[in-house]
C-alpha cells in the first residue's frame, strides 16, 4: 500500500473530524444551560430568563447549524476514502451510525425548528418540553456516534468469519454498553458541559466588565460559573474512569500516555512530568508520585502496569502468532475441508490483525524478515513524546478550569462577582480552553490507537480505499479551504451577536437599543 495514500488519507480525516469537533462541544453544553434558563423561566414567569434563553439559543443555533455541516462529510469519508473499512466491518460500524441518524439527528432537527419559531405558539411548559427534547436529541447522537467509536476502541461483541471475509456482529448489546463507549460518552459530554459554561461565562464575564446589561450578564454568570463547577468535576472524576479503561482494553496507550518504558513493581507510580526519550527507550529525568498511577489505572495496590519494552516483547509473540493465522486462514480458503488449518486457524485466530499489521511490509506475510517483524512490532507502539505531553496539557487546562469555576461560583454566592475584574479578566481569557482540551483529547484517543482502525483487528494501512494521491490533495486542499471558511463564518457570527448582546432580540430592555415608552403608573417587565 502506498505510504502516502494513507497519510492522506489519515490526515484527511484527521482535519475534518478535528474541524468538526471544534463545535460540537459547545453544542452539547450550551443546550442544557438553555434548559436551565428556561425552566427557570417557567417556574419564575420572570422575562428576563427568557430573553437569556433566546439570546443564548441564537448562539446555540449558529453553532448548531455549522456543526452540522462539518458533521455530514465525516460519515461519507468511510465509504469514499475507507472503503475497505467499510466493507470489513460495516455490519457492526454502521449500526450504531443508522440509528444515530434515524432516532437522534431528526429529533435533534426537528425540536431546533420548534425551539426557535415556537416561542409564540407553544405554551410556556409545552416549549420547555421542545428544550428538554432537543437537548436529549444532541446527546443521543453524541451517544452513538461514541459507541461507533469506542467499539473501534475496543471490538466486543463481533467475531471474524472466515468464510466472509469480514467481521461480523455477534452481540448488539456487548456492543452498546461496551465499557469503552459508556465511559467516552459519559467524558465527551461533560466536556462539551464544561465548554458550553465556558462560553457563557467568558462572554457574561466582558459584558461585566464594561458594565452594560448587568443584571442579565450576572444572572447568565451565576447559571454559568454552577452549570461550569458540576461539569469540571464530572470531567476530571469520568475522565480517571476513562484512563481505567484503557488501562483495561489498550495497555499500550496506557503506556504511551504515562511514558511506562519498563514495567514497574505494583503500584506504579505517576509521572507528573518527565523528558521521554524514544530513541534510548527511557525517560532522561522524571517527577514522580509513588503508588498513584498503580492506582489510577489499576484501582488495586497489586497489579502492575506493563511498560512499553514488555508490551513490544508481548506484541512479537502475537506478530508471529499472527503469521501462523493467516497462513492457516489461506490454506483453508484454499481447501474448506483441510481440517488441520481450519484448527490452527482456531488456535491463532486471536492474533490474525497482528499477522495483518506486515502486509505494510511485505506482500506475503510467510516470506518476512526478522527485520521487517521488528518492524512490525515497533509499529505497535504510538510515539510517546506528543501522547505524553498531550495528556498533560489537557489535564491541566482541566484543573485551570475547574478552579476558576470555583472562584466564580464563590462570588457570585458573596454576589460581587462583579466586583472583581481580575476574576473577569481570568474568565474572559480561559476562553479558548475547553476546545484546545477537547482537541487534545480526542489527539490522544486517535492517535493512541495506531496503527489500527480497529484496535487488534484491522491495521489501518489496509483499510484505505484506491484513490490517488493527486486526489486526496485535491479534496483535502477544498476541505480545509471550505471548513476554514466556515470557521471563519461562525467567529463572525458569534462575535458579532455576542457585540451585541441581548439588545439583538429588540425588545427595547436593553443597552444599545431604544427603550420603549411605559405607561404612566406601569412597571417594565
Amino acid at each position: 500500500m502506498n505510504e502516502s495514500l494513507v497519510d492522506l488519507s489519515r490526515l484527511q480525516f484527521a482535519v475534518t473530524a478535528m474541524y468538526h469537533f471544534l463545535f460540537v462541544p459547545l453544542t452539547l453544553g450550551m443546550v442544557w444551560i438553555l434548559v436551565v434558563m428556561e425552566s427557570v423561566y417557567v417556574m419564575t414567569g420572570k422575562t428576563v430568563y427568557k430573553d437569556m434563553t433566546r439570546f443564548w439559543g441564537k448562539l446555540f443555533g449558529i453553532n448548531f447549524a455549522l456543526g452540522v455541516t462539518t458533521g455530514l462529510t465525516l460519515e461519507f469519508q468511510f465509504g469514499t476514502n475507507w472503503a475497505y473499512y467499510s466493507h470489513y466491518v460495516g455490519d457492526i460500524f454502521g449500526a450504531p451510525l443508522a440509528i444515530e441518524g434515524l432516532m437522534a439527528f431528526f429529533l435533534e432537527s426537528t425540536f431546533i425548528g420548534l425551539f426557535f419559531f415556537g416561542w409564540d405558539r407553544l405554551s410556556k411548559p409545552k416549549h420547555l418540553m421542545v428544550t428538554i427534547l432537543m437537548a436529549l436529541g444532541s446527546n443521543l447522537s453524541a451517544l452513538w456516534i461514541l459507541v461507533a467509536n469506542g467499539w473501534m476502541q475496543n471490538p466486543v461483541g463481533a467475531a471474524f468469519n472466515p468464510v466472509t471475509m469480514r467481521m461480523e456482529l455477534a452481540d448488539f448489546w456487548a456492543v452498546i454498553f461496551n465499557a469503552d463507549a459508556q465511559t467516552k460518552f459519559v467524558h465527551t459530554l461533560s466536556a462539551g458541559y464544561v465548554t458550553g459554561s465556558m462560553f457563557v461565562l467568558s462572554v457574561s464575564a466582558w459584558y461585566l466588565l464594561r458594565r452594560r446589561d448587568v443584571e442579565f450578564a450576572k444572572r447568565s454568570f451565576r447559571i454559568a460559573c454552577a452549570f461550569g463547577l458540576a461539569s469540571a468535576l464530572s470531567v476530571i472524576v469520568l475522565g480517571d474512569e476513562s484512563g481505567y479503561t484503557v488501562g483495561e482494553a489498550q495497555l499500550t496507550k496506557m503506556a504511551a500516555i504515562e511514558a511506562i518504558w519498563d514495567t514497574e513493581p505494583a503500584p506504579a507510580s505517576f509521572h507528573v512530568i518527565a523528558w521521554p526519550n524514544e530513541a534510548q527507550s527511557r525517560n532522561d529525568w522524571a517527577v514522580s508520585v509513588p503508588w498513584m498511577m498503580g492506582l489510577i489505572g489499576t484501582r488495586s495496590v497489586s497489579r502492575e502496569i506493563p511498560g512499553i519494552k514488555e508490551i513490544r516483547e508481548k506484541n512479537l509473540v502475537r506478530v508471529h502468532s499472527g503469521i501462523e493465522a493467516v497462513k492457516a486462514l489461506e490454506a483453508w480458503r484454499r481447501d474448506p475441508r483441510d481440517a488441520n488449518a481450519r484448527a490452527r486457524f482456531e488456535s491463532h485466530r486471536a492474533d490474525l490483525g497482528f499477522g495483518l499489521l506486515l502486509k505494510r511490509y511485505v506482500a506475503g506475510t510467510e516470506d518476512a524478515t526478522p527485520e521487517q517483524i521488528q518492524r512490525a512490532v515497533d509499529s505497535t507502539i504510538p510515539r510517546v513524546a506528543p501522547m505524553f505531553w498531550s495528556f498533560r496539557v489537557m489535564v491541566g487546562l482541566a484543573f485551570l478550569m475547574l478552579v476558576l469555576f470555583v472562584l466564580t461560583f464563590a462570588s457570585t454566592v458573596k454576589a460581587n462577582c462583579e466586583a472583581r475584574p481580575w476574576l473577569l479578566r481570568w474568565a474572559l481569557w480561559m476562553l479558548p480552553a475547553p476546545w484546545i482540551a477537547a482537541e487534545l483529547g480526542w489527539f490522544i484517543a486517535e492517535y493512541g490507537r495506531q496503527p489500527w482502525t480497529i484496535y487488534g483487528v484491522l491495521p489501518t494501512h489496509l483499510s484505505v480505499s484506491t484513490l490517488s494521491v493527486g486526489s486526496l490533495y485535491g479534496s483535502l486542499a477544498g476541505f480545509i479551504g471550505f471548513y476554514t471558511l466556515l470557521l471563519v463564518i461562525e467567529i463572525y457570527l458569534m462575535v458579532k451577536y455576542a457585540r451585541l448582546g441581548p439588545a439583538s432580540l429588540g425588545t427595547g430592555r436593553y443597552d444599545g437599543e431604544a427603550k420603549p415608552a411605559v405607561a404612566h403608573g406601569a412597571l417594565p417587565a
